[in-house]
């Protein structure tokens, strides 16, 4: 048996930003255009009118003020609201991949790493731009890496699940080293012209190179302990499947073929899951909240990650004990605690014990003990 261990991690992030201020003059733009267009049903009292959004209540809702995505002049287009996103021919690299290749390949320079070192990819994702060739084995392809890969989807707990597979196979020595990378193109399945939704997700990718750690070249993280837990609900759903790239004329544009959220039974029911979960972890490994130097929890809702926060630990976080990208990147489903790890994360030292946690449809919710060695 072997010691897995984090010995590199990246992340790819688009070119393109959205601010609060430019998505709340597209959406309200939008607003304006379907309450002219309904006037008649709006004043029978047939059709309610839609509300404005704005900058203070997206902020208060979700603490998001940017988030980066793949396109944004659809999105931005009030006679659009959903990226444009080119269909590729079947001899080009997809989109994900593209987004994959940039973050696997900064996670193996951090680490020191080749392609030639790894055994194993796996692409676990909240949603994928096609069902089948697997876009693990496409990342595989252009990574030039020789072995196996896979798909996996547990919405936005993919990449702790996805750290758990590669972490077992190593352990068990059936492969050297695994990438787990996280392309996610959240604009693609949320719906932009919904109010109380339109300003959640973001595009990202992110990536973690997970290998035996005597063969660690320089700082790395060992991996304690791995956890995860499922319970069906339908409180978040996506009925779409895959990547979403435009609404073809003609098409019924159903609104539960994106992203659905009932939000107030989500926060009732995925906080107290989260907080035992992590709990249980600890005490099954022994580890007290005082031996936390930090948590990275999935970057969802700010809200959220401060209750989850003071439950675990048992008071309110201190500066940096649980950092937030939230306000930068917005949901980047299983991606965000990956980014957070990612960024915030050097500045530990020899010894210090944190947590990686995520959590969301399903309900799923995973969670990484790790040990840094200097």
């Amino acid at each position: 048996m072997y010691t897995p261990a984090i010995t590199g991690t990246g992340v790819f992030t688009p070119e393109n930003t959205i601010t609060n201020a430019e998505l709340v003059q597209a959406f309200n733009a939008y607003a304006d255009k379907q309450n002219a267009e309904n006037a008649e049903a709006i004043a029978a009292g047939t059709m309610e009118p839609l509300q404005h959004s704005s900058e203070e209540f997206i902020l208060k809702a979700s603490g998001i003020q940017n988030r980066y995505v793949m396109d944004k002049t659809g999105v931005l287009d009030p006679g659009v609201m959903h990226p444009s996103l080119r269909q590729r021919g079947d001899e080009e690299p997809g989109i994900m991949t593209e987004m994959a290749v940039d973050a696997c390949t900064k996670a193996l320079a951090q680490a020191g790493r080749t392609a030639a070192d790894v055994d194993l990819v796996i692409c676990a994702a909240s949603n994928h731009e096609r069902a089948y060739p697997a876009i693990a084995i496409e990342i595989q392809q252009a990574l030039g890496i020789d072995g196996f890969g896979f798909d996996m989807n547990v919405a936005c707990s993919s990449a702790t699940f996805g750290i758990q597979a590669a972490a077992d196979m190593v352990r068990s020595g059936s492969v050297r080293a695994a990438l787990v990378v996280n392309p996610e193109i959240c604009s693609g399945h949320l719906e932009w012209r919904d109010r109380d939704c339109h300003f959640i997700f973001g595009d990202v990718a992110t990536a973690t190179l997970i290998e035996r750690i005597e063969d660690a070249n320089g700082p790395h993280f060992e991996i304690l302990s791995t956890r995860c837990a499922t319970a069906f609900s339908n409180n978040i759903r996506n009925n779409n499947g895959f990547l979403r790239r435009s609404r073809p004329e003609g098409v019924v544009d159903r609104r539960d073929m994106q992203f659905m959220q009932n939000g107030r039974k989500v926060f009732k029911e995925v906080l107290p899951m989260v907080s035992k979960h992590i709990g249980d972890h600890m005490d099954i490994e022994g580890v007290e909240a005082r031996d936390l130097k930090r948590l990275w929890l999935h970057q969802a809702n700010k809200t959220m990650n401060d209750f989850i926060g003071k439950k675990v630990l048992g008071r309110e976080p201190e500066a940096g004990e649980q950092p937030n990208i939230l306000q930068d990147y917005a949901n980047t489903s299983s991606a965000g605690s990956i980014i957070a790890f990612s960024k915030f994360s050097d500045d530990l030292e020899d010894g210090d014990v944190g947590l990686i946690c995520s959590f969301g449809a399903g309900y799923s919710v995973g969670s990484v003990i790790v040990k840094r060695h200097s």
